[in-house]
């Protein structure tokens, strides 16, 4: 019974580790990240629930201690500890982005593989390879265009740029990071047609590898761009004396990277794109788990680095051949290109694997039995449950643990099938199903903020889509007046209840990370698309989008958003205050520039006006395009009214987006729909930038 446990244990770990590198499929939104999230937790699980059969059969526990255990341990007790006591949404940490589940995934993984034979662990990176030659495969593949011929394919293998990881840069580390084991395992070996076959997929892996070095060359498409070290450092260190210990949570660097990312990131040209990690691995650590984690990773580098001392010492490579150190090498390998680039979930988890077929461990066994008298009434089975009741005492928290983990993973992962049902839905325009299949996921997992997101702009959107209808009816008048439009009392009802339930959702958005600018940035978008539909919205918007704007100070497109707000309502002083806030963040924002000469116009002053759009076009470097020609058309009107004193124009709302129908009397908002207490948060205030680099393209308000 031992021997047979032993081998399920062994042939599951074998198969997480083989499926890992190539797992992807549409279960989620992301089909990259989350199924191999499911293949690590659940495989992990699973492993452990036949462990605890076997130490409970057998009545003892085998067990071997590595060369980096400790470390390995401090470190996934980092991530634990910091995403309980900092990460505000949970699922962010444990689902996606999942970086909890990955490292701590990871270790278990460690510790679980230091447990085969050294004959187990060839086996296994043996396995790893020919899981590197399949990676290679499907790149090739759609590399060369195959798979896009394919529409049975779904669209994400289709494109040219897949690879089983998402992305050429996460396969470019895999693959450089494997081929020393392909080496190695072609150099040991004897026999002329396996090595023959070592060969083969040695230069197909090379080959795939050249392709995506190739690929992520600067000035090629799928070349990836990161902040640079300098802001990546900044935000660390202002994360840091925020929370020096814990950092700001596992999965959370969104956060840190909007409040704490420095005035200078908005001039370069990345400044719109928002990173959920560093320019590295080790400062994408540093941020999220503070201290605590950075002081675990620098004892696991002193660790391999005396390891791998020690082997050189000893001469490993003259002893036993290159075989012998290929996998120190691929070690060495990944823990220096973690600190060039970031970490995926995959790349993460590989660490981990490495470090278990480098270590060098001792197997200790102990005896968990206990010997009753030889003497007793009890029957046969009672002594045996009795003498292995230790064992059962131990490995009775582990199979619940097991039981729960596997219970709520598995309505997690429902919960995110559901979801990506909904987009699909979504995508067909089938209005009714996406609301269903939303609300059946929020059911499911109601602790993820996408979802709940999602659901608030689906409702917005019939809510908008009921009252275009109804206002698009004209009620008879008498005769000579103009048609009056008309909503019927269950119209009215009806997107009352929709808005309410899109205020709610917003606000559950914000309540599971209140601490994320964009989800209040969410929630005022829909105060602000309901204020021709709902009384008192747009004060809430205002209040919304004020807490946004603390949460990502230097962020001009939502002092935009906000200053478009007071526009409507005839503000124009707080508008140009807000517009004006814009412009200091980012000094060559033509959109920006452009609603503070608007802003400026109905104001009365004209001359500021004119020179804000003189400014725009400055700012606007094809002058073919639609916007040069609209901001020259409204210059050209500003001229003229200044020359003839006349008040002429255009009618422009900046910064507002699409705008719900207006509905008389509007509705009345009850008592809950306000925004929800904003978090006490400090808020740097951008200081002035003249600078201007004429690169970009404005987006004109409407």
């Amino acid at each position: 019974m031992d021997k047979l446990l032993e081998k399920i244990e062994k042939y599951i770990l074998y198969a997480v580790i083989f499926l890992l590198p190539i797992a992807f499929f549409g279960i989620s939104p992301n089909p990259f990240v989350v199924p191999k999230l499911a293949i690590l937790t659940f495989g992990i699980c699973l492993i452990l629930l036949v462990r605890s059969v076997r130490i409970i059969s057998d009545g003892k526990l085998d067990f071997s201690v590595g060369t980096f255990d400790f470390p390995v341990a401090l470190l996934a007790a980092a991530y634990i500890v910091s995403a309980i006591l900092r990460t505000p949404n949970k699922m962010e940490a444990f689902l996606l982005p999942g970086t909890a589940t990955a490292l701590v995934g990871g270790a278990f993984l460690y510790f679980l593989t230091n447990q085969l034979k050294d004959s187990d662990k060839k086996t296994l990176s043996t396995l790893l390879f020919g899981s590197a030659v399949f990676f290679s495969l499907f790149s090739l593949l759609a590399f060369s265009g195959i798979f896009s011929k394919i529409p049975q394919l779904p669209a994400y293998v289709r494109a040219q740029g897949f690879t089983p990881e998402g992305g050429f840069l996460p396969g470019v580390i895999f693959l450089i990071t494997v081929l020393p084991l392909g080496v190695g395992l072609l150099l040991s070996e004897k026999q002329k047609s396996t090595k023959a076959l070592f060969a083969v997929a040695v230069g197909v892996t090379a080959f795939a590898l050249a392709i995506a070095i190739y690929s992520i060359l600067p000035g090629r498409p799928s070349s990836p761009r990161f902040p640079s070290l300098n802001n990546s450092w900044q935000i660390s260190v202002d994360a840091l004396k925020e929370s020096p210990i814990f950092g700001v949570g596992p999965g959370n660097y969104l956060t840190a990277f909007n409040r704490f990312r420095p005035l200078t990131y908005n001039r370069t040209d990345l400044w719109p794109v928002k990173f959920a990690t560093a320019n590295n691995f080790y400062l994408t650590l540093m941020t999220e788990v503070g201290l605590l984690g950075l002081a675990a990773i620098i004892l696991l580098l002193i660790s391999v680095y005396k390891t791998v001392r020690k082997e050189a010492k000893e001469q490993k490579l003259v002893n036993w051949g290159f075989a012998g150190i290929a996998n120190l090498v691929s070690l060495a390998i990944l823990i220096i290109l973690m600190a060039i680039f970031p970490a995926t979930v995959f790349i993460t988890v590989l660490l981990f694997i490495y470090l278990s077929l480098s270590t060098k461990v001792k197997h200790t066994s102990l005896n968990l039995t206990t010997q009753g008298p030889a003497e007793t009434t009890q029957s046969f089975a009672a002594r045996e449950v009795a003498s292995r009741f230790p064992s059962i005492l131990i490995t009775l928290p582990v199979i619940i643990a097991v039981i729960l983990i596997s219970i709520r993973g598995s309505r997690i992962l429902l919960a995110e099938q559901k979801f990506n049902s909904a987009l699909n839905f979504l995508i067909k325009n089938d209005a009714a199903k996406t609301y269903d299949t939303l609300r059946e996921a929020i059911r499911l997992n109601p602790y993820v903020d996408r979802y709940h997101a999602t659901s608030a702009r689906v409702n917005l959107a019939l809510a908008n889509a009921i009252a275009q209808r109804a206002t698009t009816a004209q009620k008879p008048t008498d005769q000579g007046a103009a048609p009056q439009p008309t909503v019927s009392d269950q119209d009215r009802q009806n997107i009352t209840l929709l808005v309410q339930q899109a205020i709610a959702e917003g606000k559950a958005t914000v309540a599971l990370n209140p601490l994320r600018s964009g989800n209040w940035e969410i929630l005022g978008q829909i105060y602000r698309a309901i204020m021709p539909l709902a009384q008192g919205a747009d004060a809430f918007a205002v209040q919304t989008y004020r807490q946004a704007v603390a949460l990502d100070p230097f962020n001009p497109n939502i002092r935009i958003a906000l200053g478009g707000v007071f526009y409507s309502r005839g503000d124009y002083d707080n508008a140009i205050r807000s517009f004006e806030s814009a412009v200091a963040a980012k000094g060559d924002h033509a959109n920006a520039h452009y609603n503070l000469a608007y802003a400026y116009r109905d104001a009365g002053n004209t001359d500021r006006a004119i020179q804000e759009l003189s400014l725009v076009l400055s700012l606007i470097t094809d002058k073919n395009s639609q916007d040069y020609e609209v901001a020259k058309k409204a210059l050209e009107d500003l001229q003229a009214k200044k020359r003839s004193e006349v008040a002429e124009g255009e009618e422009l709302t900046p910064a507002q987006g699409e705008q719900s129908p207006e509905i008389k009397p509007p509705i009345e908002l009850p008592e809950g729909t306000e925004p929800p207490e904003a978090p006490v948060t400090p808020t740097p205030s951008p200081t002035p930038d003249v600078s201007v680099t004429p690169e970009l393209t404005p987006t004109p308000a409407p």
